[in-house]
């Protein structure tokens, strides 16, 4: 007699091994829905309210000439607590494109893992890339898809952004970089110039309005979101600043022609520190 888990293995290798749709979310959706990460939560007994979960906030994105730029405070908090202090919420989806994560902390880590694999995935099947629009449009369904556990309380609300390759090559790279945001239903919204999710979007955004200008270089992208999340910090106590005597620095990555790229803790120690010594010496900041 078949064990449940020898049921379940020769059903995984049949989807895998018939020819069907390149997304692997669809293949798994066949195969073994509960694994997908707003599934489990469909099956929450008990109390109607969700339990209390870690939390991660507040994540940025801004073009620069040449490309796109995103950064991710380090805290995550589960209600008045801080549950991690140097969480990573910042994470290279492909070659060219970045995703970062608000919300529900361990969904919204499994969630960029799968749409991880999914880029990949499709990018096997089909021999190529797909579009920065399509991976974008990927994403708003793989959120639509944790509705139900959003609908829990459990949302996730990340942020895309991505070096267009195909505008790059008619329209040159200084435009090339590109940001998109979404709601917990996976409406897909391209932002202009910069954009920020999270508890603390509301003071990073304004921070971000005053700071950002067309044909940033690529430094001065990384010192404004810097302190574009530091002044997010200073009103927000979910949102965590700089820490120097723990050498905790937001983690910060660039997509250009050349890749993704993760600005290392050295050169931000040097701009967290620039940032601090400016304003200590303007009066009342």
């Amino acid at each position: 007699m078949s064990s449940p888990h020898g049921d379940k293995t020769h059903g995984l290798l049949r989807y895998a091994t018939a020819p069907g749709s390149s997304s692997f979310v669809e293949f798994i959706s066949a195969a073994a829905a509960e694994l997908l990460p707003g599934h489990r939560a469909h099956t929450m007994t008990g109390s109607a309210t969700a339990p209390q979960s870690i939390h991660a906030t507040t994540i940025v994105a801004a073009t620069f000439n040449g490309g796109v730029i995103m950064a991710g405070d380090r805290r995550a908090t589960m209600g008045n607590l801080i549950a991690q202090r140097d969480i990573e919420k910042v994470f290279a989806a492909d070659e060219y494109s970045l995703v970062g994560i608000a919300g529900t902390a361990g969904i919204a880590i499994e969630l960029v893992r799968l749409f991880q694999v999914e880029l990949e995935h499709y990018e096997k099947i089909e021999g190529t890339a797909l579009t920065l629009d399509g991976k974008a449009n990927r994403l708003a369904t793989m959120i639509r898809g944790n509705l139900g556990a959003a609908m829990q309380g459990l949302a996730v609300v990340p942020l895309f952004a991505g070096y267009d390759i195909d505008s790059a090559a008619t329209e040159g790279s200084a435009g090339a970089g590109r940001i998109y945001s979404y709601d917990v239903t996976g409406g897909r919204y391209p932002e202009q110039y910069y954009h920020s999710v999270g508890s603390g979007s509301v003071f990073a955004k304004s921070a971000l309005k005053k700071l950002w200008r067309p044909q940033l270089s690529e430094d001065e992208a990384v010192a404004i979101v810097v302190e574009s999340l530091y002044d997010a910090a200073d009103d927000d106590s979910a949102t965590g600043g700089p820490d120097l005597t723990r050498r905790i620095y937001p983690v910060v990555f660039t997509a250009t022609a050349d890749g993704t790229r993760r600005v290392p803790d050295t050169s931000l120690d040097a701009v967290v520190r620039a940032l601090l010594d400016r304003r200590a010496s303007a009066t009342g900041s």
